[in-house]
Order: C-alpha cells, then structure tokens, then sequence
C-alpha cells in the first residue's frame, strides 16, 4: 500500500505515507486485527484493496456494516475475500450500534456452567456462539436459546469434554480457552484443549494449579483431570482472558480468591464485580 515501515525499538512500530494506494493483500493466516486494520486504511487509499484469506468473525462483518453506513464501497466480511474501494473523499455522518460482545456473554456462560447457576442472558448474538454453546452442552450445561435470548443452567457436576481447539471463526474462540478450563478443571474425567491460534495462552494455567487444578501442558496442548474442587488461593491475573478465567474459578472456589493484575480484566470486562455481585457472587472490588 506504499506505507513505510521503521520497526522502533522498545515495541513501537512507526508508520508513514504520502498517500496510501489499494493493492491485493495475501494474509497468511486470516487476523482479525490485520484484516480491520487493512480495511480502515483502505478507507482512503487510492484504488481497490481485497483482502484474501481474511478473517471471518463478526466483529469483521459489524465493522463493514458501519463503513458502508458511512459511506465506504465495502464488500465481502464474512467471506475469505473483502473488497474496499478507497480514495471516497470524507466519510459520512452515520449512526451505528455495536454488536454485544460474544466473548462477555460466553464468559457468563461459562460462569452459569461452573458454579451449577441459572442464568439468563439477554442481548446477546445466539448465533455467533453457536461453537462455544456446543462445548458447553458437551459439558453437561442445559442451553435454551430464544431469539436473543439464551437460558443457561449449569450442572451438578461438569463433564470433561473429549478435545477442543481453538479455531478462528466459526471455530472455537481462542478468547474463550482459559474461561472453558477454568471450567473443566472441576469436569468429571479428563478433557484436553489444543490452543492452535496464539502462543504462550496458557499463563492462566500455573494459577490454576495454586488453587488445586490438575493440569498437565505439553506445548500447545492442556490436559485437564479434574478434580472434585477448587480451593481459594492468592493469584494473579497476567493477561485479559486468564483474568477472567481466575474470576470464574474463585466463584467455584472453596474458601476466598483474591485477584491480583485485575487492569487486565477491566480491558474486556466492564464493572464485572458488579455484575456477578448481582446475580449471587459474593465478590468485591479492592482498591
């Protein structure tokens, strides 16, 4: 597209361009960042850009929703290839409302799932779960959905969940692996996760441990025996999904589990002490 590149030290990447031009772009691996991040600086460059092997979810497809509402020529989310013609002059005035977070509503899921709660959950996108929904009824959890509506009853005791791996879109979400374990680590029998999409997804895991999860890592796969329960412990959240894996373990938790590193949590989740504080957690926020 022309832009040129200094990879600066200390994690900064510096970039600039006179003037972006269109081109034909070969993502290796369909990225839901790169592909957002190539549509937006489509938006301007001269001529047509397709993304090929572009990533599918639906945060891609709400993001062309917008842009064609504001005027962009865009075309293609939700396939491997999308089209965007730049070079449009000054986007429009538009009103567009976000998709609700499929990551969120499936944490709360999950959260129903592990402490054998009731949930309902509204608002939410049935159909961009159905991959998370299927590995939970694997589980033993009783989903009903209506509309945008989902019903959650979790059960007495989990079921381990023969192999999970986690997948771009419509596969299983990467976002949700640590909160999916925090699960099985209380499953009758043993469940195995493949983490395929990032490395290093398993900083969760020693923090499982603290609180007497059995879990044992060989390279990206996680092999969860689990136990009869989960014990309170001191740990810390070291990224944004293991966080909120701790939290949902710490509900399951015999005794109390205090949350370190909980910035993390907050980069996804808003006031989720609040939240689960009202559907029954006892769970507070310590400044």
């Amino acid at each position: 597209m022309g832009a040129k590149i200094n990879d600066a030290h200390r994690g900064f990447i510096h970039c600039e361009a006179d003037r972006l031009k269109g081109c034909d772009i070969q993502l290796d691996y369909p990225s839901v960042g790169a592909t957002e991040n190539i549509m937006l600086a489509s938006v301007f460059a001269d001529g047509e850009t397709v993304i090929r092997n572009a990533a599918k979810e639906p945060e891609i497809v709400d993001l062309q929703n917008y842009l064609q509402a504001a005027g962009v020529r865009v075309t293609g989310a939700g396939t491997s290839i999308i089209r965007i013609a730049g070079g449009g002059g000054k986007l429009r005035y538009a009103e567009h409302t976000i998709i609700t977070d499929r990551i969120v509503a499936g944490t709360y899921m999950a959260a129903a799932g592990i402490t054998g709660g009731n949930l309902l959950l509204k608002n939410v996108y049935p159909e961009n779960l159905s991959s998370v929904i299927s590995v939970l009824r694997e589980s033993g959890c009783r989903i009903r959905v209506n509309g945008s509506t989902v019903h959650v009853v979790g059960p007495a005791r989990l079921r381990a969940v023969d192999i999970v791996r986690t997948l771009p879109y419509p596969g299983f979400p990467t976002d949700m692996q640590a909160q999916l374990m925090a699960m099985l680590t209380i499953a009758r029998g043993t469940s195995i996760v493949v983490e395929t999409v990032f490395e290093n997804r398993y900083k969760h895991v020693d923090e499982l441990l603290r609180m007497g999860a059995n879990i044992k890592l060989e390279g990206r796969i996680a092999v969860i025996k689990g136990v009869r329960k989960l014990v309170g412990a001191n740990v810390t959240a070291r990224d944004l999904r293991g966080g909120a894996a701790l939290v949902l373990a710490g509900l399951a938790a015999e005794g109390e589990t205090v949350v370190s590193g909980i910035r993390h949590i907050d980069r996804g989740y808003e006031r989720i002490e609040e939240k689960l504080r009202q559907i029954g957690a006892t769970i507070r926020r310590v400044d």
